[in-house]
């Protein structure tokens, strides 16, 4: 289970950091809502990603409620963020193979079982696999 909670840490450091870099004047709150997590744990994962050097904090002086921040991504923290891109997507894929095997296993099950043979499913393992990748 040690490597789920890895994952999963990682994919909330790495939805911080991309929320972050398109909109740094989001508020903890806002961040909270966002990712459907505690605003604690916003603070502590923030913290954290200051500690790391990944983002700096500053005030949103264009606000008049200057207890407002923003947080920046550092140099090291956009280099993280294409780190945990490339992993997040990699681990993405994976789930979304297994997802087609199941469906595809799932599908057969039903046809076996299935006195008119109707596809409940169309075989979207067949139709993604057909379509081209985007080497983004």
């Amino acid at each position: 289970m040690g490597a789920r909670n890895d994952d999963l840490r990682e994919d909330v450091r790495f939805r911080i950091l991309r929320l972050l870099q398109d909109n740094p004047a989001l508020s903890q709150r806002d961040l909270a809502r966002a990712l459907g997590v505690s605003t604690g744990g916003i603070h502590y994962a923030l913290r954290a990603l200051v500690d790391k050097g990944l983002i700096k904090i500053g005030n949103f002086t264009a606000s008049p409620d200057k207890r407002r921040y923003t947080y920046v991504l550092t140099p090291k923290g956009l280099a993280e963020k294409a780190a945990l891109t490339g992993r997040f997507l990699r681990r993405k894929l994976q789930e979304h193979e297994a997802l087609l095997a199941e469906i595809e296993a799932l599908q057969a099950e039903l046809d076996a079982n299935d006195d008119k043979g109707q596809r409940i499913v169309k075989t979207a393992s067949k139709q993604s696999r057909m379509q081209p990748s985007h080497g983004r």
